[in-house]
């Protein structure tokens, strides 16, 4: 599938002006530095959507060889994990209409792209991506494990926290996306969980409403350093052969 860029509206750009400013006017305080700087070197601007053939791809692949694949919505597990693994970050099309500013049952091109593109800048953070895929591939058949990877991608990629320079601030595409999940994330009154791989595997999430809960990395080393962890405590719970 290709971006069918010619086939965006007038009132789609207007769309994703409004979605964009509207985060950007909180982001920079509040967002992690590694998405902040993937932001300016990926080349989002307010004035367009992003053009992932003849603009984002290129400037990700010379960032850290990765780049937008275009997917029609949500695919199954085994093909997400695939791409994923080969450096494809699968991405949407569809723009939400006004009537879905604030919440959408499925993601769109902005939670995509908006969201978790500009940290694919980020090499620690892609290597994770990477090798959390390989291990996701290895248990595909094993429904149990995969709803565990998939409680661990969500408090991460989708809803991570990081500590930087003594403060919180928020890296996952699904809080940098929601105007108002990310001033609820860093609001004092909801608990933060120190990042940790057991309890992470073992901890439901909502899909349907904000988190009861954030879970905080040091560093995205440290999600990197992780994997082996948690493809060894994969392989205990279901008795598996590891990838590595």
């Amino acid at each position: 599938m290709k971006q069918p860029y010619k086939e965006y509206t007038e009132a789609d750009h207007a769309m994703w002006k409004s979605l964009f400013e509207r985060q950007m006017e909180q982001l920079p305080k509040i967002a992690s530095e590694a998405y902040l700087a993937g932001m300016d070197q990926v080349g989002f601007v307010a004035d367009h959507i992003p053009d992932f053939e003849n603009e984002t791809n290129p400037r990700l692949l010379k960032m850290t060889g990765w780049e937008v694949y275009v997917v029609p919505g949500l695919i199954a597990h085994r093909e997400f994990y695939q791409h994923l693994a080969n450096k494809q970050f699968p991405a949407s099309t569809w723009l939400r209409k006004p009537e879905q500013l604030d919440y959408l049952e499925e993601p769109d091109m902005f939670h995509d792209t908006f969201g978790h593109v500009p940290l694919l800048g980020n090499q620690a953070f892609c290597d994770f991506m990477v090798n959390l895929s390989k291990v996701a591939l290895n248990y595909i058949d094993d429904e149990e494990s995969l709803q565990r990877l998939s409680r661990l991608y969500w408090y991460t990629v989708e809803f991570g926290l990081i500590r930087e320079n003594g403060e919180l601030k928020m890296y996952g595409g699904g809080i940098i996306s929601s105007s108002g999940e990310s001033r609820y994330s860093l609001s004092s009154s909801v608990p933060k969980i120190d990042f940790d791989v057991a309890t992470i595997l073992d901890t439901p999430y909502h899909i349907d409403k904000y988190q009861d809960h954030y879970f905080v990395i040091d560093s995205y080393e440290q999600l990197y350093g992780s994997v082996t962890e948690i493809d060894n405590f994969l392989k205990k719970t279901i008795g598996n052969t590891s990838f590595y």
